[in-house]
């Protein structure tokens, strides 16, 4: 299985996102993280992700005569690079946005289980709007928020701060050279 295979799968998608933030996590606080996946499913996909390199080990402790592994995520193992994206076919797209769709509403539905859910206190929001952009002023915008995510992706876990999922999207609506105005 390749590292984009891996990479495009809901449920390992949820399992880097667990681990993602430089948190280690062993199985089962993975277990308690994600209760809607079976534990086994969750087992094998752990399995697989560290056996393909993209989790490593970071501590080994013997817990009632058996080895407790902590997981984490090795730095950049999982992102997508341009040359990468560049020789994805479109089906790849596909299949990527459908499982980052699985994913992300997966983790919204277990955000709601959760007792104690409330939308409105965490400031949960997904909006969608439409921007006219030039190519150029596409990589400018994408600039400006790399920019602006940066400044905040060194922050650890802390008493007041809990992990947050956000995800841009970006995409044309319309074919180049379509216009609105056009009659």
């Amino acid at each position: 299985m390749d590292t984009l295979e891996l990479i495009l799968h809901p449920v390992r998608l949820r399992i880097m996102w667990a681990l993602s933030g430089g948190r280690t996590r062993t199985t089962s606080d993975l277990c308690e993280s994600l209760p809607d996946v079976p534990k086994t499913t969750l087992y094998r996909h752990v399995g697989l992700l560290a056996d393909a390199g993209l989790l490593e080990v970071a501590d080994e402790q013997r817990v009632r005569g058996m080895v407790e592994r902590y997981y984490r995520l090795r730095q950049n193992a999982t992102h997508i690079d341009l040359d990468t994206a560049k020789a994805m076919s479109l089906q790849d797209h596909r299949h990527g946005f459908a499982a980052a769709m699985a994913a992300l509403l997966a983790e919204f539905n277990a955000y709601l289980d959760r007792p104690g859910a409330d939308p409105v206190a965490d400031r949960v929001g997904y909006r969608q709007g439409t921007l006219w952009l030039t190519p150029e002023e596409m990589e400018e915008i994408a600039g400006e928020l790399r920019e602006v995510l940066r400044a905040r992706t060194g922050n650890g876990p802390g008493p007041e701060r809990r992990p947050h999922v956000i995800s841009a999207i970006f995409f044309p609506t319309e074919e180049r050279g379509q216009d609105e105005g056009s009659p």
